[in-house]
C-alpha cells in the first residue's frame, strides 16, 4: 500500500497521469516566448533592443488590465535572461529561444531555484521584503541571474515599499527584480522611477479572433465566427479571459460552438436584434421597442446587458459618423457594419449624444432594481419619448405665420397617445395673453416644414440647419422669446420693469423702472441681437408710456374680481358668510367660454368669531 502523503502514487494507482490531466486553454496556450505574444509588439521591439545592445536596466514594471499577459511577460523575461543551451553555445541574455534551454522548464513551471515569484497580496509586509534583501547578496546557484518577480506590486506597504528602495536602485549586478500591477497608480513614484516601465495594451479584437481561431484549429473545434466575434467582445482585450471563455463556450456546446451558444452562454441579445431595437427607439416607436425588449428578455437575455449592447452601439454609429473607418471592425457583424453607416448618415450628433447620455444612466438603474426588466423598459419609453420631442430650435421652426396655423411641431409617431404639438401660446406661456404667430422664422419654408412634420424617424435629420432669422411681431414674442431661451431674469424685467413706449420688429422704445438692472437695456439689445439673428436697437424714452406687463395683468385680476362680487350668485355666498370675500378668480379651463369664475373665499381677518 503507498504511503499516504505520495500523491504520485495514488494517481498512479487510479490510473490518471499528469501527462493526460486535462489543461485548460489559458494554461495550455500561455506564451513561452516573446513570438508567443501577441498584441505587445511595442514592449517586444523595446526589449529586443535593450537585449542586443546590452542596455538591460536592473528593474521592470509591468502595468495593465488583467489577462493582457504581465505575469507571463515577466517569466519570459527572465528565461531570457537565463537562458542557455547544453552545448554552452549562449554567452549572455537573448530574446531568440528557439529551443528549450537548460533553465526554462523549472522557470516556466515557476520552481526554478534562482527565480523567486511573489504574490504582495499576500505577502506585502515589510518582512517579506527583508527576506528579499537579505537573499539578494548570494549568487545565484545554476543561473546567470537571480530574478524576482513581485505580482501585484502595488499591494505592499509603505514600509514595505521603503525597505525595497536601497536595494532596488542599487542591486548587486546578478540580481534583477521584474514588478506586475494593475494598478500603476498606487505604485510610489521613488519605485517608479528606479524601474523600466511597459504598459501592455488590451489586444485589439481581430487579433483576439485571429489567435482564438488558430488555437480553435489546433484542438479540433469547429467554431461559427461569429461565435469567436462574440468572445473576443466579451473578454475586452483580454486573452486570459478570452481562452477561459472559450474554454467556458467548448464545455456549454458539447460539439461545435455556435453564436446562439456563445450568447445564451453570456446572457447576450442577438446583436441584429439589439440593432432593431435602436432603430425603433430612434423612430419613436415605443410599442415596438417595449416588444423587441420582451422577446429578448424571454430567451435569456439580461436587461441591463441589452441597454449595454444598445448603448455600446449608440457609440458606434456616433464613432462611425465621426470616423467612416471605424465602421470596418471585423469583430462586427456585417449587419452592424452596414446598419451602423446607416444610422451615422442619419441621425444627428445631438441625438445620438442624448441617447448615451440616457442608456448611460440607465444601465445603473437597471442594475440597482429590484425589476431589472421593468426599469428597462421605463428607459427605453424616456428614449423613445426624447427621441420624438422637438428641440427648441424645432419649435421656433415650426410656428406659422398665422393664427391659424400655430405651428405644431413633429407629431409623435410612438402609437401610444402622447402629442408633441407645440403651438406658440403653449411654448412660450408667459402670464400675459401672447398672440400667436407673434414669433416668426423668415428662414424655414413651408415645404421644408411640412416634410419635416411628416418624416416618421423622429430625430433622424441627415444634417441640422442654421438657425433662421427671427421675425417678433410684438413686445410680448420678446418675453416669450426670453422664456424660450430660459432667460427668467429678463424676462421678470420685461415684465415688471418696462413699460412699452413703440415696437417695430429690430426697434425697441421703452421707459425703464428704477428698479431695473443698470445693466439692462445694453444687455437686453445685445441678446435680441443674438437670439434673432439680426441687428436691433433699444432705445429709453423720456415719455411715460404703457402701463407694465405685471400691472395690466394685476389690473385684469383686479377687474376679475369686482365682477365675481358683482356677480348674485357670489353675492348671496358673501352674504350667508359674513366676514367672507373675494380673493382669486380663475378661469374654467374646460369651457372657455363659460364665464363662470372660480372662487376662493377666505374669512376677514376682524370677523374671525364668525
Amino acid at each position: 500500500m503507498s504511503e499516504p502523503g505520495n500523491i504520485p502514487d495514488l494517481a498512479a494507482e487510479a490510473g490518471v497521469s499528469e501527462a493526460s490531466a486535462y489543461r485548460v486553454l489559458a494554461r495550455k496556450y500561455r506564451p513561452s516566448s516573446f513570438e508567443d505574444l501577441i498584441g505587445q509588439e511595442a514592449m517586444v521591439r523595446t526589449i529586443s533592443n535593450a537585449f542586443e545592445t546590452g542596455r538591460i536596466p536592473q528593474a521592470w514594471i509591468l502595468t495593465g488590465v488583467r489577462g493582457v499577459g504581465k505575469t507571463t511577460t515577466a517569466r519570459i523575461l527572465a528565461r531570457a535572461l537565463n537562458y542557455e543551451l547544453p552545448d554552452g553555445s549562449i554567452k549572455g541574455p537573448t530574446i531568440h529561444m528557439p529551443v528549450m534551454g537548460v533553465q526554462d522548464q523549472a522557470i516556466i513551471d515557476s520552481r526554478h531555484i534562482d527565480v523567486l515569484e511573489m504574490d504582495a497580496a499576500s505577502h506585502n509586509g515589510v518582512d517579506d521584503v527583508r527576506q528579499i534583501n537579505d537573499a539578494v547578496r548570494y549568487a545565484p546557484v545554476s543561473a546567470r541571474y537571480k530574478v524576482y518577480i513581485l505580482d501585484e506590486v502595488h499591494m505592499l506597504s509603505t514600509a514595505a515599499f521603503n525597505a525595497l528602495l536601497k536595494t532596488l536602485e542599487e542591486p548587486p549586478p546578478h540580481a534583477k527584480f521584474i514588478f506586475a500591477t494593475t494598478e500603476i497608480r498606487k505604485v510610489p513614484v521613488t519605485v517608479l522611477s528606479r524601474c523600466q516601465r511597459f504598459d501592455l495594451r488590451r489586444v485589439d479584437a481581430a487579433v483576439l479572433i485571429k489567435h482564438l481561431e488558430g488555437i480553435a484549429a489546433k484542438e479540433n473545434i469547429e467554431v461559427e465566427p461569429a461565435a469567436l466575434a462574440m468572445i473576443a467582445r466579451a473578454a475586452e482585450g483580454s486573452v486570459r479571459d478570452s481562452l477561459s471563455l472559450m474554454d467556458q463556450a467548448i464545455a456549454h456546446a458539447a460539439g461545435p460552438v455556435r453564436a446562439e451558444d456563445v450568447r445564451q452562454m453570456l446572457g447576450l441579445a442577438d446583436r441584429v436584434r439589439v440593432v432593431d431595437l435602436f432603430e425603433a427607439l430612434m423612430k419613436g416607436d415605443i410599442a415596438a421597442a417595449l416588444t423587441e425588449l420582451r422577446a429578448q428578455y424571454d430567451i435569456g437575455a439580461d436587461p441591463a446587458v441589452v441597454l449595454s449592447d444598445l448603448a455600446e452601439f449608440t457609440h458606434f454609429v456616433t464613432r462611425v459618423k465621426v470616423v467612416p473607418a471605424v465602421a470596418d471592425d471585423v469583430s462586427l457583424s456585417e449587419a452592424e457594419r452596414l446598419r451602423g453607416r446607416d444610422f451615422a448618415g442619419k441621425l444627428s450628433m445631438r441625438v445620438l449624444s442624448r441617447a448615451w447620455q440616457m442608456l448611460l444612466k440607465g444601465v445603473g438603474e437597471v442594475q440597482a432594481s429590484g425589476m431589472p426588466v421593468a426599469a428597462a423598459e421605463m428607459v427605453l419609453v424616456r428614449i423613445a419619448y426624447a427621441a420624438d420631442l422637438p428641440t427648441p430650435d424645432e419649435v421656433v421652426r415650426s410656428l406659422g405665420d398665422g393664427p391659424g396655423s400655430g405651428g405644431s411641431a413633429r407629431p409623435s409617431s410612438n402609437g401610444a397617445g402622447a402629442s408633441s404639438s407645440v403651438s406658440a401660446s403653449q411654448s412660450f406661456a408667459p402670464r400675459y395673453d401672447a398672440p400667436r404667430g407673434a414669433v416668426r422664422s423668415s428662414g424655414a419654408s413651408a415645404a421644408t416644414s411640412a416634410r419635416a412634420s411628416e418624416d416618421p424617424a423622429a430625430g433622424m435629420e441627415v444634417s441640422q440647419p442654421q438657425p433662421p432669422t427671427l421675425s417678433l411681431g410684438s413686445f410680448e414674442a420678446i418675453i416669450a422669446l426670453s422664456l424660450e431661451k430660459r432667460d427668467m431674469n429678463t424676462k421678470f424685467a420685461l415684465e415688471r420693469d418696462v413699460r412699452l413706449v413703440r415696437f417695430e420688429d429690430g426697434r425697441l422704445e421703452i421707459a425703464v423702472a428704477p428698479t431695473a438692472p443698470k445693466t439692462f437695456v445694453h444687455d437686453l439689445q445685445r441678446k435680441l441681437t443674438e437670439w434673432t439673428g439680426k441687428r436691433w436697437i433699444v432705445i429709453v424714452s423720456k415719455e411715460k408710456g404703457a402701463p407694465t406687463l405685471r400691472a395690466q395683468a394685476d389690473a385684469r385680476q383686479a377687474e376679475a374680481e369686482r365682477e365675481a362680487e358683482s356677480d348674485p350668485l357670489v353675492q348671496a355666498v358673501l352674504k350667508k358668510f359674513p366676514g367672507a370675500k373675494v380673493v382669486a378668480v380663475t378661469q374654467n379651463t374646460n369651457d372657455a367660454d363659460a364665464a363662470e369664475p372660480t372662487l376662493e373665499a377666505v374669512p376677514d381677518d376682524d370677523d374671525e368669531d364668525n
